[in-house]
């Protein structure tokens, strides 16, 4: 048996590799594959398709298609989504800034999968879920990671954890490294779930 795949089917080759990024965050060991039409989704083979994250465009030019498989389908928009949402669609708003399009999918993974896809998320290195956060990341990381992903800036994050600018911006540069990454939404996404921030916080 194939092992579960997530699609995205954009056009936007730049925001499908965007999304990409963020839900191989979530989903680890779960494949995440881009088409950039229908047509060439249903070329390809598929056996385990738990999800399907799909442009609005795609979903209004074949509706009847996407009907079927409503309650598989995340369609990703540009803004009003009232009208998908009717039709019982979740949907994630691709205008939003980087961390709330991460928390939307973050909101939609935790409804869907309370206990998550069976491994932990971290974004670039090894290991169980259990000692990850200590595995990479220091507690005083920790600390500056939660205040960054709820939104404190660095002279916020300086008073509120009574260190100096130069030490949070040295911690910054520490999170990015080990972590391999200065995308927020990323960051979001591995503070989430590995329990150093809750989604009701951010």
């Amino acid at each position: 048996m194939m092992r579960p795949q997530m699609v995205i089917i954009m056009r936007n080759t730049l925001g499908a590799m965007a999304l990409r990024s963020m839900l191989m965050d979530i989903a680890k060991g779960v494949e995440v594959v881009c088409y950039s039409s229908l047509e060439e989704f249903e070329s390809a083979q598929h056996e385990n398709v738990p999800h399907l994250f799909v442009s609005a465009d795609v979903v209004f030019r074949s509706p009847g298609f996407f009907r079927e498989l409503v309650r598989r389908t995340i369609v990703v928009t540009e803004g009003e989504a009232q009208s998908f949402v009717q039709s019982g669609f979740r949907t994630i708003d691709a205008t939003a800034s980087e961390q709330a399009v991460a928390r939307q999918i973050l909101s939609i993974h935790s409804a869907g999968h309370p206990a998550g896809h069976g491994a932990a998320a971290h974004v670039s290195g090894a290991g169980s879920r259990e000692g990850v956060e200590s595995a990479l990341l220091s507690q005083r990381e920790q600390d500056v990671l939660r205040l960054m992903v709820k939104g404190h800036i660095n002279k916020e994050i300086a008073q509120l954890l009574n260190i100096s600018l130069t030490t949070v911006i040295f911690h910054r540069n520490n999170i990015s490294e080990k972590l391999q990454t200065r995308s927020i939404g990323r960051l979001t996404i591995y503070a989430v779930l590995n329990n150093i921030v809750s989604l009701s916080e951010i």
